[in-house]
């Protein structure tokens, strides 16, 4: 495998989805598991979500991106992939960490599902309570 000089490398994360982006000069074409962007996320606002960062420093038409994700869902893997683009563009041009850190681009969302507890029916829910 070659490394090519103007690629970017880098990982993004959400609950338990990770994201590896590979950013490249180009169009601003996104392509996610060997898939159309469009047709991997379907819904708009997923798509309007993920492509935030594009959007707020305009450079959505400047590069292309390359994703592989594995685990979560829908949307932790949409949160995974936009943290990645966020990363590798401040990789790119450190000027932009002063327009992604204030809206929280940069940020890891550490919010993850809370573990079950013995004895218990959920993590937080009891069993109801009986006097008698």
């Amino acid at each position: 495998m070659s490394e090519d000089k103007n690629e970017i490398s880098t990982v993004g994360r959400r609950k338990t989805a990770t994201a590896r982006v590979r950013m490249l000069p180009g169009s601003g074409k996104i392509v996610v598991n060997k898939r159309e962007f469009k047709d991997y996320f379907c819904e708009e606002a997923v798509r309007g979500y993920i492509l935030q960062p594009l959007i707020l420093t305009g450079k959505s038409g400047d590069f292309d991106f390359l994703a592989n994700i594995a685990g979560g869902g829908m949307i932790g893997q949409a949160g995974a992939l936009r943290h990645g683009i966020a990363r590798a563009l401040e990789k790119n041009d450190e000027a932009l960490r002063a327009v992604l850190k204030p809206v929280g681009m940069l940020t890891r969302d550490s919010r993850e599902k809370e573990r079950k507890k013995p004895g218990q029916p959920g993590a937080r829910k009891r069993f109801q309570f009986s006097k008698r």
